[in-house]
């Protein structure tokens, strides 16, 4: 019958239509379903977003500082230029974001997984990300200034003019089969690194201080002008 807009199970009950499963319109909230709803340059800082479904949201420009993204997913968000600063998002789900010159200064994103992510030119300054996930993920120029990165895994990721010159972490740390072209690495202690190779470190951007895992030398010298670190 035209018009209806719920329609009888089998059994007699009721389910919803598909217009009904999730509002954009509805404010956050801990657990909100806002999968593939557009919320671009919006002021939504300090919101809750707590095991909330943000798969496929639009949040490009839009300030997100100091939300709680604990245990959210993000899947396939677009995160262009947004604001995340001072966020919570421990175990949030990033995988294959857009976020392209995002800000995810001073967040805590422990546990997260940012596999396959696009997060050229993002970021990450004071950061604590510790066990995070960023296997696959375009890092091209990041900033990693002061960031936590205790246990996180950089395998097959592009790390290409990434700075992690004052980056922090002890212990091992995955780099295998990451692109390191011009990757800034000097005066960085990576001497308990997995993965790492020769071919990756004759073509980062190291010096004298950089330590490097048994087995690997210092290049004669390092493809490094000043020029090329910008």
């Amino acid at each position: 019958m035209a018009g209806i807009l719920l329609l009888l199970t089998a059994a007699g009950g009721l389910v919803a239509s598909p217009a009904q499963a999730q509002d954009c319109r509805t404010s956050p909230f801990a657990g909100v379903d806002w999968h593939g709803c557009g919320k671009k340059n919006l002021m939504l800082d300090g919101s809750d977003f707590v095991q909330a479904n943000l798969v496929d949201v639009d949040f490009s420009y839009t300030d997100l500082r100091n939300s709680n993204f604990v245990s959210a997913d993000l899947t396939k968000a677009t995160l262009v230029r947004a604001a995340l600063a001072g966020a919570r998002a421990d175990r949030a789900n990033f995988q294959r974001v857009e976020a392209y010159r995002a800000g995810f200064q001073d967040v805590r994103a422990n546990d997260a997984s940012f596999m396959a992510a696009e997060l050229q030119r993002a970021d990450f300054s004071r950061a604590e990300l510790e066990n995070a996930n960023f296997q696959k993920a375009d890092l091209s120029r990041a900033i990693f200034d002061k960031t936590v990165l205790t246990g996180a895994n950089f395998s097959y990721s592009n790390l290409s003019r990434a700075d992690l010159t004052t980056a922090v972490f002890e212990g091992a740390i995955n780099f295998e089969d990451a692109f390191f072209f011009l990757t800034r690495i000097e005066g960085v202690d990576l001497s308990a690194a997995i993965g790492l190779d020769q071919h990756q470190v004759d073509i980062a951007c190291g010096n004298a201080a950089t330590k490097l895992p048994a087995g690997l030398v210092t290049p004669k010298k390092w493809p490094c002008a000043e020029a090329e670190k910008d």
